[in-house]
């Protein structure tokens, strides 16, 4: 595949027997120690978590997106004929492994320069940089032509990663090849290419399972990201919602993956406000409730009051409404996007994963991938607000 928004720079090599050499997305072979004890990450839980899972997340000392600790956690409400119903306790799952994330100092915040002073004082050893995080989008090739610039000037090794926002076509294997990279960084490919064979075995497992579908069982499938927090939003003049078109990484998930059909259409390749007329014509089988705008639970969509209107649509009144795990600043897909597809998958082909409650694994999932114990796992799928799986016994 080609990369399309992410642009390669080719920097000098520094040779020495006490480092060892990658090759990162970019193709640019980068000289990082073999004993590395200071990193700065630079990414929305993607890079921590794999250094979690590896073992050496003891050694970040900074980091780029404060999406990962957040402000403590995050909380919902909305506003039922009865009461205001309220959650709290939402965290990126980062934020639950590696709690110290939210002492460290951040050197570059959403939409603000990075700070270049703040992170040369933190002398890391290297910097390990994903590409179309919120830190780093790449919709603005000039600003990371320019960081990446700056930043190896300041003599610091520097390992970029692409996201698969980087590529023509969304493919989700990529982020494989990612966990793949950060291992050899560390000299832990053994344990990288361990997790990266499990992410794909569980992508292999939905595809063929969904695989030989005939075209006219595909349910419709909207993936559909509620606008409101609480009862004062206007959504009046803003609509209800906004959803994904066909050229979206959330459609590729529907459709190349699930093998479901994308309710919304369009071929805009970003997110579109939709207005309740245009959800009630479009009248999806199934809605997936992701995380735009904050956590939504499937609750909400059923009893505020915010969305009465939408109360006769097919997958309200059949209780087909799913919420993905909450993945704050989830401008791409972390470690997490099996439990994504595994959540649409089941609600899209109840039948076809009749054996499977999500609930159960989940909990499994987390244990396979960071190598924690049931306790823990389980304490995952709540900072992911996931909990509504096993009251809907899903």
């Amino acid at each position: 595949m080609l990369a399309v928004a992410c642009l390669c720079l080719i920097s000098g090599a520094v040779c020495a027997d006490e480092y060892r050499t990658v090759v990162d997305s970019r193709g640019v072979a980068v000289q990082v120690p073999t004993e590395i004890e200071r990193v700065v990450t630079i990414s929305d839980g993607l890079v921590e978590g794999t250094m979690a899972a590896l073992g050496v997340d003891d050694t970040i000392v900074g980091t780029g997106s404060s999406c990962i600790p957040g402000k403590g956690t995050w909380t919902y409400s909305y506003q039922t004929d009865d009461e205001m119903v309220e959650g709290t306790g939402g965290k990126n799952v980062v934020g639950e492994l590696i709690p110290r994330l939210k002492d460290l100092p951040h050197v570059v915040e959403y939409g603000v320069a990075m700070n270049y002073e703040t992170l040369s004082s933190l002398e890391p050893d290297v910097v390990i940089m994903r590409l179309g995080s919120c830190s780093i989008p790449t919709t603005d090739n000039d600003k990371i032509v320019k960081t990446i610039q700056t930043i190896e000037s300041l003599e610091i090794p520097l390992v970029v990663l692409y996201s698969p926002n980087c590529y023509d076509q969304s493919n989700l294997e990529t982020i494989s090849d990612e966990v793949t990279l950060i291992g050899e960084v560390f000299g832990k490919e053994d344990e990288a290419n361990k997790i990266a064979d499990y992410l794909k075995s569980q992508l292999e497992m939905i595809i063929e399972r969904t695989r030989n579908i005939d075209e006219e069982e595909k349910p419709t499938v909207l993936m559909f990201g509620l606008t409101s927090h609480n009862a004062d939003f206007g959504m009046s003049a803003n609509g209800p919602g906004v959803t994904y078109g066909l050229k979206t990484p959330e459609s590729y998930m529907i459709e190349d993956i699930v093998n479901a059909k994308n309710a919304f259409r369009s071929d805009i390749g970003t997110t579109q406000t939709v207005s309740t007329e245009q959800v009630l014509a479009m009248d999806p089988d199934v809605i997936v409730l992701s995380t735009w705008n904050g956590y939504h639970p499937v609750e909400e969509l059923y009893d505020s009051t915010n969305y009465k209107n939408l109360h006769e649509l097919s997958a309200v009144k059949n209780r087909r409404v799913a919420s993905l795990p909450f993945m704050p600043c989830n401008s791409v897909r972390r470690l997490e996007y099996p439990i994504e597809l595994m959540v649409i998958a089941t609600a899209a082909y109840p039948d076809q994963f009749a054996d499977i409650k999500v609930h159960d694994w989940v909990p499994e999932f987390y244990q396979n991938v960071y190598g924690v114990d049931e306790e823990t796992a389980i304490g995952l799928r709540s900072a992911q607000w996931l909990d509504w799986t096993m009251e809907e016994d899903f």
